[in-house]
């Protein structure tokens, strides 16, 4: 990786403030990480006084896309991934799941953030087969994600496209919905799309502590209702279940009966 755009560097030459919480340090402490500060454990543990069920919604998410990614590997054939919105580094990264499959899968993570940035080494750590990147870029500006992961991936082939739990922090909707179109635009036929988003109409406590969370002065995260992520997948062949409670997408057999939460998902084949 000779690109500086997927180079990343010492952790001390970016500016990460840490008497602030941010909101990826905090879901990391919500799935039990451990790249998060005082700051940010306090202002998870403020959010979960009002909603404890956060971090089910939190740890749900990653097992969905856990699902999600094996499902891609073991049973659509994709061996080429872009995430983007990554956030911090936990267990069971994209690239971690896909390899133990198929070690020759490629990986491109996306993400803007300095804390992220200072942690893309965990992200790096490809199998000998395969190939991961880390691309210092805004989801917002899909043009200059193509190009670099361009660098990694053949984006004539197959790619699937991860939209976990980010496109919350995009505030308009259609806008949301065009930065969607745009990324799967360039992709080509048999590339799927994934996405994991919160929700409204299922829990009214966790829209209240939501709103109240974005009210703060935090960086907000938008609630949807499932019918706004659905429209996400227009054009596009939904797997079954379709778009549901992320506990009920393909759940493991072994685990107890899923119940439903105010996080819902998809993933769907491009034709």
């Amino acid at each position: 990786m000779t690109d500086s755009a997927t180079t990343p560097e010492p952790a001390a030459q970016h500016n990460i403030d840490t008497s602030v919480p941010h909101s990826a340090r905090i879901w990391n402490y919500w799935l039990g990480g451990q790249d998060n500060y005082p700051v940010d454990k306090e202002a998870g543990d403020a959010y979960t006084a009002v909603f404890p069920g956060i971090v089910t919604i939190a740890r749900s998410s990653r097992a969905f896309l856990r699902r999600n990614i094996t499902y891609l590997v073991a049973e659509a054939g994709i061996r080429q991934f872009l995430d983007v919105g990554t956030g911090l580094p936990t267990a069971d990264n994209t690239h971690e799941v896909a390899q133990r499959i198929a070690p020759e899968s490629r990986i491109v993570y996306v993400d803007n953030d300095p804390m992220v940035l200072a942690h893309a080494r965990t992200l790096l750590r490809s199998t000998p087969e395969g190939a991961t990147a880390y691309v210092d870029a805004d989801a917002l500006d899909p043009d200059r994600v193509l190009a670099a992961a361009a660098g990694t991936l053949d984006l004539t082939r197959p790619t699937a496209l991860i939209l976990s739990n980010i496109l919350g922090h995009v505030a308009d909707h259609d806008q949301a919905r065009s930065l969607v179109t745009r990324l799967m635009d360039a992709l080509p036929s048999g590339s799927h799309l994934s996405i994991n988003d919160g929700s409204r109409g299922i829990d009214p406590v966790f829209e209240r502590a939501q709103d109240a969370y974005n009210e703060s002065g935090a960086v907000p995260y938008i609630l949807r209702t499932v019918d706004q992520i659905t429209a996400y997948f227009d054009g596009l062949d939904l797997i079954a279940p379709g778009v549901v409670p992320v506990p009920f997408w393909r759940p493991d057999t072994t685990s107890p009966a899923p119940e439903p939460i105010g996080e819902h998902g998809g993933l769907a084949r491009k034709p």
